[in-house]
């Protein structure tokens, strides 16, 4: 039996979304095609399993989730997952490789994203702030430079950082519409060399389907560095008396322009050198994994109405668990050198096991 079968038997019942509507969906794909009918410039790039993505990810609604507003600012924070159409009208996702110089996730693949600045903020403001401190795309949409601007799709359930935070992915679709009735302008080629590693090392962009393949996925004319099979990696690993899908991916960078800083500072410019180095030296795929890999394997499940080619874990995100850690007093107010939450503590999350003496209302 597959970890996966096994999961299923347990208390982990696969998750088809309550959120998506799938009437909805194909009311928003008809809409989406009679403005394409109307205006070949209106998402005319998209691929019909583009359109079907995007109308996926505007109907979802994520599950209420009140926790969120009783958590101190320390542990709130949320990530932007920025999609755009590349030539072809497939659908990719903005990434960043974060400086050394970041106190958390140094070195690592990752979303734009961070912690809130004050209780007002909403998850799309704190990503969107984030985006622009780090990787120079306008918070304000009137900034955003024509004919580019951004959609707010949906938001994904809360998942657990490892610095025990509530963290929210916010998908969001980079539009390149011209108004003027010509063809649409290439994100791809127009709008992400535009931005600016301003707080990280690197801006690169990887293929969103292919978060649901263990292999590379070639389209015509393309090539990938190594094997297809190089694209993927996956264990199981125990995680508190449960099993975590640690899942590696390995993006090729040679098909496309990666962003790197303008004006390199201190361990930036040594992240980024180094990538450098390795670029030279003919490093040619960016690995992401961990959280970051995770999310985009939900993000793709929802989008594309499909599971991986290979195993994972069945559940969105971690609302019980982030929602238990509250109750038990353990996501108050973070201290600076503060006690990190123990392994004691994310078991008796998981498990569900709140004693009542010492949940919270």
């Amino acid at each position: 039996m597959t970890v996966n079968a096994a999961l299923q038997e347990q208390d982990h019942a696969p998750e088809t979304p309550d959120g998506i509507n799938e009437n909805e969906v194909r009311e928003i794909i008809e809409s989406i095609k009679e403005a394409q009918y109307f205006d070949a410039s209106s998402m005319a790039s998209l691929t019909p399993a583009s359109l079907g993505a995007i109308a996926r990810l505007r109907a979802y609604k994520p599950p209420p989730f009140s926790t969120w507003d009783h958590l101190p600012l320390s542990r709130r924070a949320a990530v932007l997952v920025l999609l755009f159409a590349d030539r072809r009208g497939d659908l990719r996702v903005v990434l960043t490789m974060r400086a050394a110089t970041l106190r958390n996730y140094s070195g690592q693949a990752a979303f734009p994203g961070g912690k809130a600045d004050s209780l007002d903020e909403t998850p799309f403001q704190i990503a969107r702030r984030e985006a622009c401190e780090e990787i120079g795309l306008p918070k304000d949409d009137s900034k955003i430079p024509r004919p580019f601007r951004i959609e707010h799709l949906c938001q994904l359930p809360f998942s657990l950082a490892k610095t025990a935070l509530a963290v929210r992915p916010c998908v969001a679709f980079l539009h390149s519409d011209d108004s003027s009735g010509n063809k649409a302008a290439s994100v791809e080629d127009s709008m992400i060399p535009r931005l600016d590693a301003k707080e990280v090392a690197a801006v690169f962009s990887a293929p969103f389907h292919n978060f649901l393949r263990s292999e590379d996925e070639v389209q015509e004319g393309d090539k990938v560095p190594g094997k297809r099979a190089d694209w993927y990696q996956g264990q199981w690993i125990d995680w508190f008396e449960g099993k975590w899908r640690m899942h590696n991916f390995h993006v090729p960078i040679n098909n496309q322009k990666v962003s790197k800083p303008k004006v390199r500072e201190g361990g930036q410019a040594a992240f980024a050198e180094e990538l450098d180095e390795e670029e030279d030296d003919g490093m040619q795929r960016y690995r992401v994994w961990g959280m970051t890999a995770r999310m985009l394997v939900d993000a793709a499940r929802l989008a594309y109405g499909e599971e991986p080619e290979f195993e994972h874990n069945i559940h969105y995100g971690d609302e019980k668990m982030i929602e238990n850690l509250y109750k038990m007093g353990r996501l108050g107010e973070k201290v600076p050198g503060g006690p990190d939450l123990t392994d004691a503590d994310l078991k008796t999350a998981r498990e569900g096991t709140v004693p009542k003496d010492t949940a919270k209302i």
